[in-house]
């Protein structure tokens, strides 16, 4: 089962206020129902969907629908659920869906009047035409594919209304309305109200997140002692060429140390070394100042070398 199935179950389970069950069935019937002013015919793939609706419906105006349960002949093969409603006029208006004998797929401000009736036309739209990737997968992702312009507007604004930063882009067949960021879809998973699914997202989540960050610190680790070999060798070679020219004599006494001590550590930092030298000869040396006895040694070589 998908993960989108796994949510999907999860909020067709949830009780809810009457007002919140208006907006909720607003929202699914908008996005996926087709209606005309006789009939609303509602197809879906999820059983639990459609045990929801058909509760739903029954409870709260009374039409007992004409069921049909139908084989696809997908890949997958599942079934489909086809829930047929007529007598819908009172149903429609009552939604906002019928005016003035025209379906309207904008569904009226009393529909979604406060916070909970939005979160609940929400809940209606991504069990109709949403989807979230599993957070196993390699990127999150959720999204909401919506065919009327007006309505992805619509539902975008109520996203961003949570501060979800949901944005629009336009598909052939028509709008998508989507999250990108794993903490704006775990907050509007906890909206949902689809606490199981949010527990398990959190957890991949959080992994994902410790290896990620492990594999940054490898890197940088692994960054830095490349760094140091490299800083190493081309002291050890600025060395070289001194000695190649006999110029070593033109070293001070603490400059030779240097050279000793690198020659005889040659994969140490300039941390480690200073501290190597500091216990060695019981004269501390910070390792900004082996960093500039080290210049004066490169400036020497590059200068030996520039004349050669």
């Amino acid at each position: 089962m998908s993960f989108t199935s796994i949510v999907k179950n999860e909020i067709s389970k949830l009780e809810c206020e009457k007002s919140e069950y208006i907006a909720e069935l607003c929202g699914f019937l908008i996005n996926s129902a087709e209606i005309d002013k006789e009939c609303v015919k509602i197809i879906t793939e999820n059983a639990s969907v459609a045990r929801r609706y058909f509760s739903l419906i029954k409870n709260l105006y009374n039409i007992v629908p004409r069921i049909i349960v139908r084989r696809q002949y997908n890949f997958n093969r599942n079934q489909a659920y086809i829930l047929e409603y007529n007598n819908v006029k009172d149903l429609l208006e009552d939604l906002s869906l019928s005016k003035n004998n025209k379906i309207n797929k904008y569904p009226d401000e009393y529909i979604i009047s406060g916070d909970e009736e939005i979160k609940s036309y929400l809940r209606g739209c991504f069990i109709s035409s949403g989807s979230v990737n599993d957070p196993k997968t390699a990127r999150y992702h959720l999204e909401f594919l919506i065919k009327n312009e007006e309505q992805s507007i619509l539902i975008n604004k109520l996203l961003n209304q949570f501060d979800l930063k949901s944005k629009i882009l336009h598909r052939t067949k028509g709008y998508m309305v989507y999250i990108k960021e794993s903490e704006k879809i775990s907050d509007f998973l906890r909206m949902l109200k689809a606490y199981s699914a949010v527990l398990y997202f959190e957890d991949i989540r959080i992994y994902r997140d410790h290896v990620n960050m492990t594999n940054r610190l490898n890197n940088c680790e692994q960054a830095n002692v490349e760094k140091i070999i490299n800083t190493a060798n081309m002291q050890l070679e600025y060395i070289r060429i001194l000695e190649e020219n006999d110029a070593l004599t033109l070293l001070d006494e603490k400059d030779k140390l240097v050279i000793e001590y690198r020659k005889k550590y040659p994969e140490s930092s300039l941390l480690e070394l200073s501290q190597i030298i500091s216990i060695e000869t019981n004269h501390k040396i910070t390792k900004s100042g082996l960093n500039h006895r080290f210049r004066k040694i490169k400036d020497l070589a590059l200068k030996l070398s520039k004349d050669v």
